[in-house]
């Protein structure tokens, strides 16, 4: 009776105890997660005009895209060009820009148009996106 009894103690002894594994797995989980970099598209493919004095802008809040054929597009969904103001003016802080992606093809009418819209909805930061050239 007493070889019994250690039998069964032996077997509840040999669990092996997965918390400390569960424990290194969700905080390299979190580690990944807040050191991954998001990059924002705009949802079109758009082919930017050239500049020598371009210049990189990481805290673009907003990407508002227009397309060889005159589609707007904010953030991979299309607007219509005369609400482009109040949607851009909605989804930005206050210390929020936005990026306008004109391709090479579109109309420069058309870009000044949409500047116009967000200027008339109180956006004061506003950059046309180009693609670096050589020096």
């Amino acid at each position: 009776m007493r070889r019994r009894r250690s039998i069964d103690n032996n077997a509840e002894s040999n669990e092996v105890n997965l918390t400390p594994m569960l424990d290194v797995v969700f905080i390299m989980l979190i580690f990944f997660i807040v050191t991954t970099s998001f990059v924002k598209e705009s949802g079109v493919e758009i082919e930017r005009p050239e500049s020598s004095a371009a210049s990189p802008r990481p805290d673009a809040q907003v990407l508002v895209a227009i397309s060889p054929e005159g589609a707007v597009w904010v953030d991979g969904s299309p607007v219509d060009v005369h609400r482009i103001g109040q949607q851009v003016a909605g989804m930005l802080s206050k210390d929020g820009s936005v990026v306008i992606q004109a391709d090479r093809a579109s109309t420069t009418g058309l870009l000044i148009e949409v500047m116009d819209r967000l200027r008339e909805a109180g956006v004061d930061q506003v950059a046309v996106a180009a693609s670096r050239s050589g020096p």
